[in-house]
Parts: structure tokens; sequence; C-alpha cells
């Protein structure tokens, strides 16, 4: 079956991106400016599969619960993902159960970042799991997408705090209170700020999805050639 796509960069790199076939009504574009995908409440009709240009650097952000990890397990196939989950689950493997996770936490997020400069010096295309409070991450990347002559997007995820809990207890992870309102502050502001096509600093692109949105993604894909909508 023939999944639909949607490019998201063909020619992006040094410019404005070209419209797409279908793409929806609430779109900010500009000569040189980022462009927003506002792919929320299409009732069923959003797209299968995202494209991006190969060595282009993919951030996923969105409350904790809001199905990031989920989303990045089913539809990147072909890029490298890298999600601090995975990171903090083997080092709890591996660590005594004795130990605090606060304990180690420093040395699981020193792995983390270590991992996430050794696949950017790579030029390796990589989907990034981001919890939404780390901005300088984010600049990060950006900065180091531009080095190298790609571009940086973001997919943000928008789901109510409700749908999030319940996802925090669907796989038995919450976060506590403060936490969560930290991470309820920063992507609220993220959110805002895309909406009106102000993105993070250095970021070329955004995709914005909801709950059903983000069930029907399939795929996130990297192509060397025009990914042209389908």
């Amino acid at each position: 079956m023939t999944l639909q796509r949607y490019a998201t960069t063909a020619g992006f790199a040094h410019g404005a991106m070209p419209a797409q076939p279908g793409a929806p009504a609430r779109e900010t574009s500009g000569p040189h400016a980022p462009v927003v995908r506002d792919l929320r409440e299409r009732a069923g009709r959003s797209p299968r599969a995202l494209c991006f240009a190969a060595g282009d650097v993919v951030v996923v952000s969105g409350l904790p619960g809001s199905g990031k990890s989920t989303l990045i397990r089913r539809a990147v196939t072909t890029a490298r993902a890298i999600d601090s989950q995975d990171t903090r689950d083997r080092w709890a493997r591996s660590v005594p159960r004795l130990f605090p996770y606060a304990l180690y936490r420093p040395l699981v997020r020193a792995a983390h970042y270590w991992g996430l400069w050794r696949v950017l010096r790579s030029g390796e295309s990589v989907v990034v799991h981001d919890c939404g409070t780390q901005s300088w991450v984010r600049g990060w990347l950006a900065r180091d997408a531009r080095r190298r002559g790609r571009v940086l997007h973001l997919v943000l995820l928008d789901v109510t705090p409700e749908t999030a809990r319940e996802g925090q207890r669907e796989r038995g992870r919450g976060v506590s209170g403060y936490a969560f309102a930290r991470h309820r502050r920063a992507v609220g502001r993220l959110l805002r700020a895309t909406e009106t096509g102000l993105l993070p600093a250095g970021c070329g692109s955004a995709v914005l999805l909801d709950r059903e949105a983000a069930g029907r993604l399939a795929r996130i894909e990297f192509t060397d050639g025009p990914p042209g909508g389908r």
C-alpha cells in the first residue's frame, strides 16, 4: 500500500519551503522564513508519513506521556533515534537496584548527550526525543545542523495535560507534580510560539500533531531526492 507522504524539506535548506499538494490551510511561510505545518483536527486526513531531507535533524517534543517515545519507536525505521529514556533503561539494568536514580542521573545525562554528539558527528539523519524543557539542546542541535549545511525541524505533539497524565500511567512512569508543571509551562510556551510561526532559533520548520494525527503517522523518513507529497 502506498503511504500518503507529506514533504517537509525539499529545496528548503537555503530558502522557503515550496508549497506541497494537500497542504493544510493554517500554514506560516515567507521568502526566507520557517514553515509551520498544522496537522491537527484534520478528521482522519492527516498524512501517514513525514519526509525530510537526508542528514537533517528532527526533534520530537511534547509533554511527558504525550506519546513521543511511542511515535519514535513506531515511525523511525531508517534513521538513528535518540531517546534519553533508552539510556536510562540501559543504566538501570546495570546499576544495583539499591541505588536511587537521583544518585546516578548525572551520569545518565552525560552518557545520553555523549551518544547524541557522536551521532551528530557522523552526519546521519537523526530523530531526537525532546522533553521540552531543555531549550539549550534545541539550540545546540540547530547550530550543529547549520554548521553541516543541514536543517533542524520540530515535530510537536499537542495533547491535553489529562491525556499526558493518562499516558504516564499507561507506561508506568509518572513525573512529579512539580516537574509536570515545569513541562506544561515550557511546552505551552513552545506551542504558542510555534502556532504564530516563531520557531526556536535555527529551526527551519515545524509540524504540529494532535493525538489522532500522531496515531496515523506511520513513518518519519529521510530522502536524498525531492520527497513530493502524495
